[in-house]
């Protein structure tokens, strides 16, 4: 079998596929640069982007968890970027058919390894997030690897543009987060 180019371990497949997708109905966050249209995804290389060939849009089921995962990327730079312009977008989202990977712990019979989970290592993630695309899950619920919350991440391609409405934006002050 393949999708996106992409050959996929049987064993995994087998074990989605006994899983029943859940709706999600969430209040939902998400972090961009200033300007940025809050609900256009990406197909960077991402931990659960299928090998960066579908859109997805990483948003968190916690604030604190949006502004965790963008400040960890901001943290790793030799100088913390004050120039540019962040924006926190809450937005209501709705999705049908999501595979909800309960915890962290629960990944390790997918092939990830827990320990390293944090790591930039996305190889096991990406194919798990590339079964569970090809076997038509609108999304992923996942565990944030830099937050104790919940990760809603969108497949754009499966018509969730029209589930996602945004309801504020407020300017993110890196500096009161940061010394929090």
């Amino acid at each position: 079998m393949g999708s996106l180019g992409r050959v996929h371990d049987r064993a995994i497949l087998d074990a989605l596929e006994k899983m029943d997708p859940v709706p999600v109905n969430a209040r939902v966050w998400r972090v961009t640069r200033a300007g940025r249209d809050p609900i256009r995804g990406s197909a960077a290389n991402g931990r659960w982007n299928p090998g960066g060939t579908v859109e997805v849009l990483y948003t968190s089921l916690e604030r604190e968890g949006a502004l965790g995962e963008i400040g960890f990327r901001l943290s790793l730079e030799p100088v913390w970027p004050s120039r540019i312009q962040h924006e926190l977008h809450e937005i209501a989202a709705r999705t049908a058919r999501t595979l909800h990977l309960v915890d962290i712990p629960a990944l390790a019979a997918y092939g990830v390894d827990v320990s390293r989970y944090e790591s930039f290592e996305y190889g096991a993630t990406q194919a798990l997030a590339a079964a569970a695309h090809f076997l038509e899950f609108d999304g992923l619920l996942v565990p944030s690897a830099r937050h104790p919350s919940s990760n809603l991440v969108i497949f754009m391609d499966r018509d969730a543009s029209g589930s996602l409405e945004v309801s504020q934006t407020h300017p993110v002050d890196w500096s009161a987060w940061r010394r929090r």
